[in-house]
């Protein structure tokens, strides 16, 4: 696959403007375009008087991971998931930790080529249990995300979507139909840091989640990453962790990451581990019963605890899993309390193993 052209893909989320421009409808950035422009999103063009795909079936790179870098603790823990992205992003954070991919706008990242057949075909290959679309925001590749998630259902491998949840209602309509898992990176709990730090809104994310707790059945975990000064205050994590509780439930996994200084913020001091274990116990006191702290080794802030009777469910040190207290049907094997989730009988093994892929 030389030839550019072979990567361009009709969209269906867009329409003409009085002006004879074409806005994007896929996220709520509306993108306004002339042909021949690009969105912001560097992957979504005008070229003929639509919107089209550039990038389908082109990626950054496949690597095969544990699903708990996901970071997924409650989705087939121990098993191995093939990831990859493409390039771009329809967000513009400044503390990117994927800046290299999603904020390329060179062709040359990438690298690697695979059809959704032979994405599907590799996966099952490499006995993954699942393929995650990753490294940049799904969103963005829509059609071609799709594609992959239906050629692997066919091979009964499920597909995990990791996103900032920044979609039209539309389109996120299609695109969950075809997801079996999410993790939703829920940047921060204030309309002004997604203003200024992200260029984007809060409220549209928000709505992800109630539609994903509401009308669908995909498994989805939520990530918030925390930045010194910026998003980490007691007052915002409070306010954060009282909405999940108010209105998607004590059972949605939360996870606290660490920052490390990237991107255009360079000038901000990692996060420190005190800062996720605060966070951590100011969620927990709110009602959420699985919250985690990850980006740091912390083996109590990683680990799967009984909400019930305290057992230790799953016991993880970084992505390898130790202790297993699951029964076959995921429950407590000391109460018997389900621990809510996508279980199989038995904890996958591939611990933390990284092993990148090459397709063409």
């Amino acid at each position: 696959m030389s030839n550019t052209v072979q990567y361009i893909a009709n969209t269906r989320y867009w329409h003409t403007l009085d002006d004879g421009r074409v806005q994007c409808d896929m996220c709520p950035r509306a993108c306004k375009l002339h042909e021949g422009q690009q969105g912001l999103c560097f992957v979504r063009a005008c070229e003929q008087g639509k919107i089209v795909l550039t990038t389908y079936g082109r990626s950054s790179g496949f690597c095969v991971d544990p699903i708990e870098k996901k970071p997924l603790n409650h989705f087939l823990p121990g098993t191995p998931v093939l990831s990859f992205g493409t390039a771009g992003c329809n967000l513009a954070c400044k503390f990117c930790q994927n800046w290299d991919i999603s904020k390329s706008r060179q062709m040359d990242t990438l690298a690697d080529a695979a059809s959704p057949e032979k994405l599907a075909t590799v996966a099952a290959q490499l006995a993954c249990r699942s393929i995650a679309f990753t490294y940049n925001d799904p969103v963005i590749f829509h059609e071609y995300a799709i594609d992959v998630a239906e050629a692997c259902r066919a091979k009964g491998i499920r597909s995990v979507a990791v996103t900032a949840g920044y979609v039209c209602a539309e389109p996120r309509r299609e695109f969950y139909r075809y997801m079996d898992a999410a993790n939703v990176d829920l940047k921060a709990f204030s309309e002004k840091f997604y203003r200024h730090i992200t260029g984007g809104q809060l409220q549209p994310v928000l709505e992800t989640l109630l539609y994903l707790k509401q009308e669908t059945r995909v498994w989805f975990e939520i990530t918030n990453l925390l930045i010194p000064g910026e998003n980490d205050s007691e007052k915002e994590i409070d306010a954060m962790s009282q909405w999940i509780m108010s209105h998607l439930g004590p059972d949605v996994p939360l996870h606290f990451t660490a920052f490390h200084p990237d991107w255009k913020m360079r000038d901000k001091a990692g996060t420190a581990a005190g800062v996720l274990t605060r966070s951590r116990d100011i969620a927990r006191a709110n009602g959420l019963r699985y919250v985690y702290t990850g980006n740091v080794h912390d083996i109590a802030g990683g680990s799967t605890l009984c909400y019930k009777c305290g057992e230790l469910l799953i016991a993880r040190d970084w992505y390898v899993l130790g202790t297993w207290q699951l029964n076959a049907e995921g429950a407590c094997a000391k109460c018997a309390t389900v621990c809510p989730g996508v279980f199989e009988k038995e904890a996958g093994t591939w611990g933390a193993k990284r092993l990148p892929v090459r397709l063409s």
